[in-house]
């Protein structure tokens, strides 16, 4: 019950916490909001078909990596806890460790486009999301690569810390990819309303088999524990081996 309640109430508290400290304070939000209004206005982007390009495929890398891949790769991990076969254990490792070097691949190229394409006065939600995310985008592997041995005492907090952050920056990154898109649209005036549904579709489609995998695995639990319980009632009560009584006359 308690481990439970962990996996339920953790992810959303570091995702709060996270949130909490991207989030101007009561003071300065009134300001922040307004001059980012104002800046808008002020300054509206002129889509030239260099900057349309640059602006797909930061969209793209960003979406690719910690709205794709980086989801996958909390995907296989959790599918490896459950599979029994030390071979099939080891190629899901793999590919969540591969899954993870070309998604943090792919986000640094994301950075360095924007980096050296597009404003940067980080006067904006996005900007500021995205600059947060990217330290800790970074600080993933290498708490990855710092992985203790089994049995080791630190061991239980490396993988608490571990899963904590990298669902974090899957659910804030995905986050970040709406409000990026929303910004695009109002920056633009170009309707993003087809990708924002297609974002969607698959943010859903990955959350019931995040969901669905803790019950599919009780219900197959349920059913080994079932036929277990019919062999060992039919070791108790063996079938009774019935002589044939042949009467002489």
């Amino acid at each position: 019950m308690l481990l439970f309640a962990r996996k339920g109430l953790l992810p959303a508290f570091a995702c709060c916490v996270i949130l909490l400290l991207l989030t101007p304070t009561r003071g300065d939000s009134g300001s922040s909001e307004n001059s980012e209004q104002s800046y808008k206005i002020a300054h509206p982007l002129e889509l030239t078909p260099k900057l349309s390009l640059q602006l797909k495929l930061h969209a793209f890398l960003l979406w690719s990596s910690v709205g794709f891949l980086m989801p996958i790769g909390v995907l296989l991990i959790r599918i490896s806890s459950t599979v029994k076969s030390a071979k099939s254990i080891r190629i899901l490792f793999y590919c969540h460790v591969a899954s993870q070097i070309v998604a943090v691949v792919l986000v640094t190229a994301g950075a360095v486009l924007s980096i050296s394409n597009f404003e940067n006065a980080f006067n904006n939600t996005h900007q500021r999301i995205g600059l947060a995310l990217y330290g800790f985008i970074w600080l993933q592997p290498l708490i990855g690569f710092l992985r203790p041995d089994r049995g080791v005492k630190m061991r239980s907090a490396w993988y608490l810390i571990h899963w904590l952050l990298g669902l974090a920056i899957c659910v804030v990154g995905i986050a970040n990819v709406y409000i990026g898109l929303h910004t695009y649209q109002e920056r633009t005036g170009k309707s993003a309303r087809l990708w924002t549904v297609l974002l969607t579709v698959e943010v859903a489609a990955m959350a019931f088999v995040y969901l669905f995998q803790d019950r599919w695995n009780y219900v197959v639990r349920q059913e080994e524990a079932a036929l277990g319980d019919e062999q060992s009632e039919g070791s108790m009560y063996p079938a009774n081996d019935h002589k044939e009584v042949v009467v002489m006359p």
